[in-house]
């Protein structure tokens, strides 16, 4: 019975939206904070865009700030859960993340320090079309029951099928669909065009030099994007 209300939550949380487009604000992170609230244990959950590969990946939704930062972490690391989930087109499990550490040296180094013990990762997709992930995170080690796994697997979809939805009524309507966002990673595309323009590199590269700068020094590939085109962080400086 707590299972069949569970869904029954979670289905009004992302049917409500898919259906009122004048409701999208926040939905992403009602959807997610829904999930913390109906799940035993899991602590964050976010959901992520991957619109044109892993170069183009946006936030949708985050139950928090610190769910958020690890959405971050992976896009800067280039590596982690998440990526793989895309890749293969299913679920990745980890109940201990310092069992599976060497899967993501880079990734799991930083989710470890943040806190994470487990995360679970699970594809928006519809067909053979992959949309994004949704992630969740704990503090603790541990599976997921497997009724919540179901439950997952299935809100997963039900977004998946909630964004073509919106896109859907927003093409009839004339208009280009475009999802409030919780983290836009707009001015790292911008960041790696100006640096594959100045260097006579391809946008690959161009990225890649700026995940290992900003590894290398610490930060977000956000962050050093934005110095790039503000020009706090000269294009010659990333030649190497």
């Amino acid at each position: 019975m707590d299972g069949r209300r569970r869904r029954e939550r979670l289905w009004r949380a992302v049917a409500a939206w898919a259906e009122a487009p004048e409701r999208e604000p926040g939905w992403a992170q009602e959807v997610c904070l829904s999930v913390v609230a109906e799940f035993r244990g899991v602590d964050a959950a976010t959901l992520s865009l991957w619109v044109r590969g892993e170069r183009a990946q946006e936030i949708l939704g985050a139950s928090d700030a610190w769910a958020a930062g690890l959405a971050e972490t992976q896009y800067t690391v280039g590596e982690g859960p998440g990526m793989e989930a895309l890749r293969g087109n299913e679920p990745v499990l980890v109940p201990d993340l310092r069992v599976d550490q060497q899967r993501w040296p880079g990734y799991a180094e930083e989710a470890l320090a943040a806190g994470v013990a487990a995360v679970f990762v699970f594809p928006l997709q519809v067909g053979a079309l992959r949309l994004g992930t949704l992630e969740l995170f704990r503090h603790h080690v541990g599976e997921l029951g497997d009724d919540e796994s179901t439950d997952a697997v299935l809100t997963a979809d039900l977004v998946a099928a909630g964004l073509l939805r919106q896109a859907d009524l927003a093409e009839r309507a004339g208009q280009v669909y475009e999802p409030r966002l919780v983290t836009s990673f707009h001015d790292v595309n911008v960041a790696t065009g100006m640096l594959a323009a100045r260097l006579r590199i391809d946008l690959d590269d161009a990225f890649a030099r700026l995940r290992a700068h900003a590894f290398g020094h610490g930060r977000s590939v956000l962050d050093v994007a934005r110095d790039v085109i503000e020009r706090r962080i000269a294009l010659d400086d990333l030649a190497e």
